[in-house]
């Protein structure tokens, strides 16, 4: 079947090949999505409608309250055998998998996650090293990794993106959301708001370097956002409605990963601060705000950068004579200072990528001086930070760095080193192949702080 010129909702992208003019089939291998009030109930049904009989449930202390016992009360009633973990270990890494695996049923046939990001990601990576297939069961929509085929896992000090697989069925219960704390539901929001710009990172990308492009996934990433988006006002009012909209754009924009086989359509330079954000803030024993939170602050940040570079004529020869002054040693020291334990890893990334090539930065830049007016053109369609910003503020999600604990320090760290975080290419490469990095962060954070 031929991928959708015109954005489907969710079901028409469920388990079935789509041939795309972009080059590649999509195929997302969910098998249901259910996103309605009173869903949970239908668990057991989808138990043995896809044949499993032991299934393994994990869920933490809190939502083992809101839906995990639930979760119980029905697979007991069905008179179906499960095992319940209550999970300890919370870091989620190598000690969660641990406490996950020492507690599994030997006749375990399928691994049920209750809760949203860190529980999710951690039971898809896990089902998926174990060749077993998993559910969730979802207790808030704080972020869009309920349908992705990646998960993030605390490895060696750093958020590592890690190959996973995708939940078979994906449960929504609008009335569970409903009773989340308000603050998640924000969360999902910020979480969503971020492809505004990880999509412009996507297309200057495929300007710039000349990277695969989907230009099909890029229309549904954006139909569902600004569908969102545009709803932004009643998020406030908690309505079940609006509340499974904001998770079907959540599972959708999952699903636009594995679509795509990658996290490209839904990550980009502000998911690359937040996770610099939660590494560096995790080893100074400092709680970090959520994803979506950090991510939605990330938004208006890139905005900002995106603004400046739109008013730049850029001195290309200035920008060749910049990279060609890199100085590794001293690069090396940086990391060491800001990404701490995590150090090592990042030095495996770039050992692989080599951002930081002379040679690759150089190329870069003759394409950057070849194409600025399609840059140019490109950067024109972002909105501004401030809408963006008033729109956060108005349903009282944090869009400042102070909101959520980022001192300006820590700041000016991020935009020079968190691109380092991941190979992917973004705004954050573009700005600092020019030699622009220093002085553009010098101006958000006066203008900030």
């Amino acid at each position: 079947m031929k991928m959708y010129e015109i954005p489907q909702s969710i079901d028409k992208y469920l388990d079935i090949e789509l041939e795309c003019s972009c080059g590649r089939t999509h195929y997302v291998p969910i098998k249901s999505v259910l996103v309605e009030a009173g869903a949970i109930n239908k668990l057991p049904f989808y138990v043995e409608k896809y044949g499993y009989k032991h299934p393994y449930i994990i869920c933490d202390e809190i939502t083992y309250k809101i839906a995990a016992k639930k979760c119980e009360e029905l697979l007991e009633e069905n008179k179906i055998n499960f095992k319940t973990v209550v999970l300890k270990h919370l870091g989620f890494d190598e000690a969660t998998l641990g406490e996950i695996v020492i507690n599994m049923p030997i006749e375990t046939d399928l691994m049920i996650a209750v809760g949203t990001g860190s529980i999710t990601d951690m039971i898809r990576y896990t089902s998926y090293k174990l060749r077993l297939p998993c559910f969730t069961v979802a207790t808030g929509a704080p972020m869009d990794g309920f349908a992705a085929s990646i998960g993030i896992v605390n490895v060696n000090n750093l958020k590592a993106t890690m190959q996973a697989h995708n939940s078979e069925l994906i449960i929504g219960d609008t009335d569970i959301l409903k009773t989340a704390p308000y603050r998640m539901t924000v969360a999902g929001f910020g979480d969503l708001i971020g492809k505004l710009t990880c999509i412009n990172d996507w297309e200057l990308a495929r300007i710039i370097n000349n990277e695969h492009y989907c230009g099909s996934i890029v229309k549904l990433v954006k139909n569902f956002v600004e569908s969102v988006l545009n709803d932004s006002g009643r998020i406030k009012d908690r309505e079940p409605s609006v509340l499974g909209d904001v998770m079907r754009g959540l599972v959708l924009s999952g699903a636009a990963i594995s679509l795509y086989g990658d996290s490209r359509p839904a990550s980009g330079a502000e998911h690359h601060m937040s996770h610099y954000w939660e590494t560096v803030m995790e080893q100074r024993g400092e709680v970090h705000a959520m994803h979506g939170e950090q991510v939605a602050v990330g938004t208006v940040l890139v905005l900002m950068l995106a603004e400046l570079l739109a008013k730049t004529k850029p001195d290309f020869e200035k920008a060749r004579n910049f990279v060609r002054s890199f100085d590794k040693d001293r690069w090396c020291e940086e990391i060491k200072r800001c990404y701490g334990s995590a150090a090592g890893e990042v030095f495996s990334i770039e050992e692989k990528a080599g951002k930081n090539n002379v040679a690759s930065c150089l190329a870069r830049i003759d394409s950057m001086e070849a194409n600025w007016d399609k840059i140019a053109l490109q950067l024109a369609t972002l909105p501004s930070s401030a809408f963006l910003k008033s729109v956060l503020d108005d349903i009282g999600c944090p869009s400042t760095p102070a909101q959520i604990g980022i001192d300006a320090d820590t700041l000016k760290d991020t935009f020079l080193y968190c691109k380092e975080v991941r190979p992917r290419y973004t705004i954050f490469q573009t700005v600092y192949d020019l030699g622009l990095m220093d002085e553009f962060s010098d101006i958000i954070i006066n203008k900030l702080y």
